[in-house]
C-alpha cells in the first residue's frame, strides 16, 4: 500500500547529518512550542504527534539507520512503497506479527502515543496496536506513555553551597536560593529564583553531594534532580583534610622537653591531651575520632606542636635560662 512520504529530519528542523545530541535538542525544543497543554492553536496536537514521530524513530540508532537507508531522494507528501523485504525482522506494511510468530517479524507497540503515528510510520515499523496501556518494548526499545514522559521531563541541575565548618560537624538545615529555568507557554523559557531547605547531615565532608529529588529544571513530564555540591568554607582554627581535622598547638620548651598534659581545640569543645617527654616542633598528636565523618568512619583530629619561646622574660627567669645554657650539652645544630 502507498502511504505519504514523511521527511523526519525537516519535522525536528535538523540535517541528516544531525548528532543524536542535536536531534534531542530540537525535539525538546519543538515539543515544548506545540505541548497541547501550552499551546492552544488549533493545529497544535497534530504537530506534537508529528514531532514525537520523528523523534522516536531518529532517536534509535537501529530504526534511524534503517530509515536512512531510504535514502534522501523523497520529498515529503510523495507517494512511498516500502521496499520489497522491508518488513524483514520489523513485522512492517502486513506485518503486524508479534515475537515469535510465523513471520519472524516484530509489532511495536505504543500504547496511547502510538494510535496518533501515521500509515508512514506504520508501514515502516510495524505500527501501534490499539488498546494497550503501556507500551511494548520490543528489540529495538520499547516506546510507550512512560517513554515520552521521560523525554519531556525537567533536566538535572547543579549547584553549590559553602557551609561553616561547625555545621558540617553538627549538621542541620540551611535556606539556599538558586536561579532556575521554567518552561513557559511560548516555548520559550522563563528564569525564577527559588528557595530551597537543605538538611546538612552531620559530619558531612568537603565536596560531597546531596540529591534533592523533584527539584530540577521542570518539564512537560516533570522536575529532574537538583544536586547540591557542599563546600566546607575555611575555618580560622582548624585546617580541614579530606575526613580529617588539624589544629596548631602551641607548647612551652619546658613541656615539650619534660612532657605534660594540656588542653586541645575542637570542634565540639576542648579536650585533654598527653604531651610525651621530647617531643619536637611540627610534630603531630592524634585524638581519634574528632574530625569529620559520622559512626565508624569519622576522621581524626591531629595537633600540630608549635614549641613557643617567652618573648618578655622576667629576671627570675634569665637567671634559669642562663643556668640551663651553662649546664645543658643540648646542641640542636651539631645533631
Amino acid at each position: 500500500m502507498a502511504v505519504k512520504f514523511r521527511d523526519y529530519y525537516e519535522t525536528l528542523g535538523v540535517q541528516r547529518s544531525a548528532s543524536q545530541d542535536e536531534v534531542q535538542q530540537a525535539y525538546r525544543k519543538l515539543a515544548r512550542k506545540f505541548h497541547p497543554d501550552v499551546n492552544k492553536s488549533r493545529d497544535a496536537e497534530e504537530k506534537f504527534k508529528q514531532i514525537n514521530e520523528a523523534y522516536e524513530v531518529l532517536k534509535d540508532p537501529e530504526k534511524r539507520r534503517r530509515y536512512d537507508a531510504l535514502g534522501d531522494g523523497w520529498r515529503t507528501g510523495e507517494d512511498f512503497t516500502p521496499p520489497p523485504g522491508w518488513d524483514f525482522g520489523f513485522g512492517g506494511a502486513g506485518g503486524r506479527t508479534g515475537a515469535g510468530s510465523p513471520g519472524g517479524g516484530f509489532a511495536f507497540d505504543f500504547g496511547d502515543l502510538g494510535r496518533g503515528f501515521s500509515d508512514f510510520f506504520e508501514q515502516l515499523f510495524g505500527g501501534a496496536r490499539s488498546g494497550a496501556p503501556g507500551g511494548f518494548g520490543g528489540p529495538f526499545g520499547g516506546f510507550g506513555r512512560e517513554s515520552v514522559r521521560e523525554q519531556e521531563a525537567g533536566q538535572d541541575t547543579q549547584a553549590e553551597v559553602t557551609i561553616p565548618l561547625e555545621d558540617a560537624c553538627r549538621g542541620g538545615r540551611r535556606m539556599v536560593t538558586l536561579e532556575s529555568r521554567e518552561p513557559a507557554a511560548n516555548g520559550t523559557e522563563r528564569r525564577s529564583a527559588r528557595t530551597f531547605e537543605v538538611t546538612i547531615p552531620a559530619g558531612i565532608t568537603d565536596g560531597k553531594k546531596l540529591r534533592l529529588r523533584g527539584q530540577g529544571e521542570a518539564g512537560y513530564g516533570g522536575r529532574g534532580d537538583l544536586y547540591i555540591t557542599v563546600h566546607i568554607a575555611p575555618h580560622p582554627v582548624f585546617r580541614v583534610k579530606e575526613k580529617d581535622l588539624e589544629v596548631d598547638v602551641p607548647v612551652t620548651p619546658w613541656e615539650a622537653a619534660l612532657g605534660a598534659e594540656i588542653e586541645v581545640p575542637t570542634v565540639e569543645g576542648r579536650a585533654r591531651v598527653r604531651i610525651p617527654p621530647g617531643i619536637r616542633s611540627s610534630q603531630r598528636i592524634r585524638i581519634k575520632g574528632r574530625g569529620l565523618g559520622s559512626g565508624g568512619e569519622r576522621g581524626d583530629l591531629y595537633a600540630a606542636i608549635r614549641i613557643e619561646v617567652p618573648r618578655r622574660l622576667s629576671q627570675r627567669e634569665r637567671e634559669l635560662f642562663e643556668e640551663l645554657s651553662r649546664q645543658s650539652q643540648f646542641n640542636p645544630r651539631s645533631e
